[in-house]
This record gives structure tokens, sequence and C-alpha cells, in this order.
């Protein structure tokens, strides 16, 4: 059983992210942000925000251009980190793991399913790559516009899916006088080894 702070944790972090991710939800206005940090062939890190899309076999979904830094990153240094914060509730949930790339089928239905604005943004986009200028940008997103006026959008084979597979969860709740409570779930054979942390 997982150690007790105030909180009943259970044992099973996949069961505390999803019901503090659904407190956030009722309290954030965008719950679903998180940091991403990776880093590089020799350990060279960076971080950015972006949105978590969900969770499928126990695995944390986001997508990106394969040619971002982070894909780059990823494709020499398969192992991340997110951090969800949530500051109305004075909560935050770390966790690591090796990401995987999803295959291109997933990838395309979910390319489906986004809005066509973010659908040309994809196409026209060519991520974390230098641009002459926001108006070089725009006319590219207008050429597809215009190319795929009256069709669907198809996803582009440099676009797809990760999925994260968590080999470590740290939930945080704020306390007073920085008192602050950290439960550590690490993963073992057969399950999640727990403890507390001083914070």
């Amino acid at each position: 059983m997982a150690p007790t702070i105030g909180l009943e944790l259970g044992d099973d972090p996949y069961v505390v992210f999803e019901h503090w991710f659904a407190d956030a939800c009722a309290e954030e206005a965008q719950p679903e942000a998180v940091a991403f940090a990776s880093a590089s062939r020799i350990g060279i890190p960076s971080v950015r925000m972006m949105l978590f899309k969900g969770l499928a076999d126990g695995r944390f979904r986001f997508f990106t251009n394969y040619g971002s830094r982070k894909a780059r990153e990823l494709d020499s240094n398969p192992r991340a980190a997110l951090l969800f914060f949530w500051q109305s509730l004075a909560r935050q949930i770390r966790i690591e793991g090796r990401v995987l790339r999803m295959s291109a089928a997933q990838s395309s239905t979910y390319f489906s399913e986004r809005d066509r604005d973010s659908q040309l943004g994809a196409r026209a986009s060519k991520q974390s790559r230098p641009i002459e200028s926001r108006a070089v940008l725009l006319g590219c997103v207008e050429t597809m516009r215009m190319q795929y006026e009256g069709h669907a959008v198809p996803c582009p084979a440099y676009w797809g899916g990760y999925e994260l597979l968590p080999q470590s969860f740290e939930f945080w709740q704020g306390r007073p006088g920085r008192l602050h409570d950290r439960v550590e779930f690490t993963k073992k054979l057969g399950g999640w080894r727990t403890q507390l942390l001083a914070p």
C-alpha cells in the first residue's frame, strides 16, 4: 500500500493520475498542458510546453512533427520526462520513462480528428526550422488551404504520435511552510514500489 500523506493514494499511480487529472479538468483552463523534457544523445537537455493527448494502454500520448527538436532528440535518446503543474490545486506530477513512436495508422486516425486549421498548419510548418518571416509561414498555410479545398487534409508522413511508457511517477501536493507532500512510484517487476520523499 502506498504511504499516506493526508491523501489516500493507493498503490496504482495510474489511478492517482486519473483522479488528479479529473480534479484539474474541473479547475484549470488548460489541464492538459504539460512540460516535456528530452535530451540529445550527449545529454544536452531541452524542455517545452505541449498538450497531453490521452492515456492508452498505460502510455501517455502526444503528437509532433518528426523534424522538430524533440523528435530528433527522441530518435537518438528515447527517454523523456513529463511535468504537469496545476496551480489552483497546488499539485504537480512528474513522470519519467521510455518513449516509443505510434504507428502511422494511429497517427493518421488522430490527425483526421484535428480541426482543419491545425491540419493545414501541420502540413505547412517545418517545425523547429528557421523561417524568413511569419508572412512566409502564413503564405504556406494559404497555399495548403487552396491545395486541399474541398478535400480531406492527409496526415503528413513527417508528423505523428509518440507514447511515453512510465518507469516512475512522483506526486507532489503543496503544503503550508513548504512542507510539501511527495510520493514516488517506481516500476518494479509485477507492480510499483512506493516511498515518501522529503520536501
